[in-house]
């Protein structure tokens, strides 16, 4: 059977932050069935054989170059898979879509732009069309015949992305609006069919609208020179009395918020699983270049510090991928509970994602700076050689930075992550006021020194649910301190953000450990031990830091005093020989010549 079908987590949103999950409920990447793994080795290999072999040509932007390999994808079904067969797709689940994205995420610029073009190039109007424009639209972007982009960047509105200028006016014979504006980084733009627009009518509806190339007034600006991604397009867009015709306004008049911010919570998912597919492929290009480069006649490889960095890079990119499955599992069990109860699929898909929102900004932030981490570490063991052109790892370093930017900058995710949570809080959906008052009570308590706990792994076990008593040590304390002026102490938030986005990546890791050893035993997970004990070491003096840091920040005297110590405790961890750990991992994965998990 299907495992993504057997497995039946129970976790709400942020619930991870007050309740344990359960072993045998959390997806992990070895639980992929046939059909999935052989979906995988599709992707991969499209990235090998079409799009590897030419990245300098794609980065030259060469005439209808990227058009055409993402004609070839859809000719493998690799645009269409998560779209519903009725509109050409395969209806492929979440986890197989996000699978596929993170197979593609190795290809650079073309990642870029099929990501653009799969996710906000088409899901607005697969998720908010008509029945006509999903009928006219979806088959041909699911095949790649049309190409998909998203305007709703302008040049005074970014993060603040409903302040935009943008205008939309009913035409004098009630048959079009008239746009007219300006938008900027717009990704696919020079080769797009088909665009989302956002624009205000009368001046306040911010509302989405569906806009064709060719359309009279609507204009192009010149190629974007980008530090990286240079071989994806990426140009200005002008509207000048633009007319669009009624029927293609997308969604409700004066809604067009809720396109933009529904879709980003699936973006963000995707663009940790093309990051996690980036990271992977730096991991194996290092690695082989550390094999390969003597100093002092041997292999760089032989040496620790240069161990410690492969690890290093390993041990981020194995716990990003654990928390990325548990989340795609969450969100494809979340759709389908919603369509058995009657929704249909675009509101089952939107609803998945809105529920498992602050997960998914979490999944963006650390995939994003996982993959910054891990390139920025690729070139450092390339030394000189990283620098120059004529290898691979310095393209990987320049088209990484983007995605500390795109699908809301890792600020704002951050910020996002705990105005979500008290959100939830204060909708009754989650409740974070008894266990937080749980957590102060404890503090007035003796301490808990240990216990007789043999199961596997109890120390790490209680660490990350000591992990959660801090997150909710501090935040309770800041909520109930500053109140309303909580919102202005940005920095305060993400320390807690931080917090809260070790934890949940400390716990997914361990979970997928602990469901490998049920179904294989200890000593066939022996280096995953090893990269779970090594990061939740780290993860814990992260955390006393984090924890601190907000602490310091809002509170003195007694109050002080009595939190840092609940902070202290909270994150004592035994000692563990991470060096060891580190050389194990690094020597197997040396062994292997590849990333390998």
């Amino acid at each position: 059977m299907d495992a993504t079908i057997e497995n039946k987590p129970t976790l709400k949103g942020a619930e991870f932050l007050v309740k344990e999950s359960v072993v045998n409920e959390v997806f992990t990447p070895e639980d992929f069935n046939e059909e999935q793994r052989m979906i995988r080795e599709m992707a991969e290999q499209f990235i090998a054989k079409e799009v590897t072999p030419i990245l300098e040509r794609i980065d030259k932007l060469e005439e209808g170059l990227m058009p055409s390999l993402l004609e070839k994808a859809g000719e493998q079904g690799l645009l269409g898979a998560p779209f519903p067969e009725e509109y050409g797709g395969l209806g492929k689940d979440f986890i197989t879509a996000t699978l596929i994205n993170e197979a593609l995420g190795a290809g650079h610029s073309f990642s870029v732009a099929m990501a653009a073009h799969t996710g906000i190039g088409s899901l607005p109007i697969l998720y908010f069309g008509t029945e006509s424009q999903k009928q006219k639209y979806i088959p041909a972007l699911g095949s790649g015949e049309m190409k998909g982009a998203y305007a709703l960047t302008e040049p005074n509105s970014g993060s603040d992305a409903l302040s935009a200028k943008t205008t939309a006016k009913l035409s004098a014979d009630g048959k079009t609006y008239l746009l007219n504006g300006q938008k900027c980084w717009i990704t696919n733009s020079g080769f797009a069919d088909v665009f989302t627009v956002f624009a205000k009518i009368d001046g306040d509806k911010f509302t989405a609208f569906i806009v064709e190339k060719g359309t009279p007034g609507f204009t192009l600006g010149a190629e974007e020179h980008k530090m990286g991604i240079k071989g994806s397009s990426t140009r200005q867009i002008y509207f000048q009395d633009t007319p669009v015709p009624v029927e293609n306004v997308l969604g409700e008049i004066g809604k067009g918020h809720l396109i933009a911010f529904n879709i980003l919570n699936i973006g963000r998912l995707k663009l940790c699983a093309a990051a996690l597919g980036a990271s992977k492929n730096v991991n194996t290009i290092t690695i082989q270049y550390a094999t390969t480069r003597e100093q002092f006649k041997q292999p760089i490889a032989n040496f620790g510090a240069i161990k410690h960095k492969l690890a290093e890079m390993a041990i981020r990119t194995w716990t990003c991928e654990s928390a990325l499955y548990r989340t795609a599992q969450l969100i494809d069990e979340k759709e389908k509970e919603l369509v058995a109860a009657g929704k249909p699929f675009n509101e089952a898909v939107l609803g998945a994602a809105e529920e498992y929102a602050v997960e998914c900004a979490i999944l963006k932030v650390y995939g994003s700076e996982v993959l910054d981490y891990v390139v920025d570490e690729g070139v450092q063991v390339h030394g000189g050689n990283g620098f120059s052109d004529e290898y691979v790892i310095s393209k990987a370093y320049r088209d990484s930075r983007i995605n500390r930017i795109f699908e809301g900058t890792n600020e704002i995710n951050r910020l996002l992550t705990l105005d979500m949570t008290l959100k939830r809080a204060m909708k009754g959906k989650l409740d974070l006021m008894t266990p937080a008052m749980n957590v102060m009570k404890e503090l007035m308590s003796i301490p808990d020194f240990g216990s007789d706990d043999e199961t596997p792994f109890s120390a790490e076990r209680k660490l990350v649910s000591n992990f959660k008593k801090a997150i909710l040590l501090v935040a309770g304390a800041a909520v109930q301190k500053l109140m309303t002026k909580l919102d202005t102490e940005q920095e305060l938030l993400m320390h807690i953000a931080d917090m809260a986005i070790e934890t949940f990546v400390a716990e997914s890791a361990l979970l997928r450990l602990l469901k490998r050893i049920e179904i294989e035993g200890e000593s066939a997970n022996a280096l995953q031990a090893d990269i779970v004990r090594t990061y939740i070491t780290d993860a814990a003096d992260r955390i006393n830091k984090y924890a601190k840091d907000a602490i310091n920040s809002f509170a003195e005297g007694d109050e002080q005093r009595m939190m840092l110590l609940g902070i202290k405790r909270f994150t004592k961890a035994a000692s563990y020989n991470t060096k060891e750990a580190r050389r194990r991992i690094a020597d197997k994965l040396i062994a292997e010549n590849k990333y390998i998990w």
